[in-house]
């Protein structure tokens, strides 16, 4: 049983803290919904083992940190970086609670470093999409694939935005995207590119003629979005049949990669145009959906990786907006 706002029932010592906790962070935008799933299971963990004072001893939190059967070390690093925040709302709220040192918790996804196509690897990457034949169980999939990735590329949009883009969301005649309920609850527009619109203009003239606005744009076989899992195959599939290496989960390419690699690509055009980057990056920012200008500015130094031969003039004219390795 959950309140109208999807929130668990707390039953624990720390059941209001836990609720103002999850309230908190939905009033900052974001949707924690799995959050306060998780936390349910540490109002549980509390209750089985007896506790009942108002303070997260240290005794409790290692114990609550042990590794269980099975689990995996991303689901138990997660688990040990939730508490790590609730046991600061406690601190914050005038109460005792013991706070992970920050080396606990840390996952390998942490860890992960983009991995940047290039441009020859990504020419590879949608010559293979645009020979996707149909078959009978997708199809529309040699029609819907190529302009999917090529919009995750193109636009720099996450998985979960493209996926759910409605046909009452592209707008061909002003070349836009509506992304709706993105991640923080925020809603943006996105400009395409002349070449990318006209590709979508063409799409809807296939697949949706006559199509009601609330349509799903890149429709799966049942009408509905496709699931993140089966794009994730499939630009498996696609990295293999374009010889491009893939390491398994958590070690990439990423789908996510992608949107990486448009910021990287943008980035790469401005220096190189002399853009002033303390005018343009804002507008990244704005047009990847960053609540903040520090997510953009780790692209900064991504750009200077990727492409050392304009490092000097990145340092040079826009030092002061690289991220340093503590930051």
């Amino acid at each position: 049983m959950t309140t109208s706002k999807r929130i668990p029932i707390y039953t624990s010592v720390f059941a209001d803290v836990i609720k103002g906790f999850v309230l908190e962070k939905q009033a900052l935008g974001y949707a924690y919904h799995k959050q306060a799933i998780a936390l349910k299971r540490f109002d549980d963990f509390c209750v089985k083992v007896g506790h009942s004072q108002d303070c997260l001893s240290k005794e409790l939190a290692m114990q609550w940190a042990e590794k269980t059967l099975f689990e995996s070390d991303d689901a138990h690093s997660r688990r040990i970086r939730l508490v790590r925040m609730l046991a600061k709302y406690l601190v914050r709220l005038g109460y005792k609670a013991y706070i992970y040192p920050d080396h606990l918790g840390r996952s390998q996804s942490q860890q992960y470093q983009p991995y940047l196509f290039t441009e020859i690897e990504l020419a590879r990457f949608f010559k293979q999409l645009d020979r996707c034949q149909p078959i009978d169980s997708s199809p529309n999939r040699h029609i819907i694939l190529p302009l999917l990735f090529r919009i995750l590329y193109g636009c720099g949009l996450r998985i979960s935005e493209a996926i759910h883009l409605t046909v009452d969301d592209v707008n061909t005649t002003n070349g836009t995207l509506t992304i709706r309920n993105a991640k923080f609850n925020k809603d943006r527009l996105v400009p395409i590119a002349p070449s990318l619109n006209e590709r979508c203009r063409t799409y809807m003239e296939v697949m949706h003629p006559d199509s009601q606005s609330i349509q799903i744009f890149f429709p799966s076989t049942h009408g509905g979005p496709y699931s993140e899992k089966r794009i994730y195959d499939y630009f498996r599939r696609f990295l293999w049949e374009a010889g491009i290496s893939h390491g398994g989960r958590g070690k990439g390419p990423r789908l996510h990669d992608l949107r990486h690699v448009f910021a990287v690509h943008c980035l790469k055009r401005w220096v190189q145009n002399g853009t002033d980057l303390t005018v343009a990056l804002p507008y990244l920012s704005t047009y990847l959906g960053h609540t903040g200008l520090k997510s953009s500015q780790h692209y900064l130094r991504l750009t200077a990786e990727l492409y050392p031969d304009i490092v000097a003039t990145m340092d040079e004219r826009f030092g002061c907006l690289l991220p340093g390795d503590d930051q």
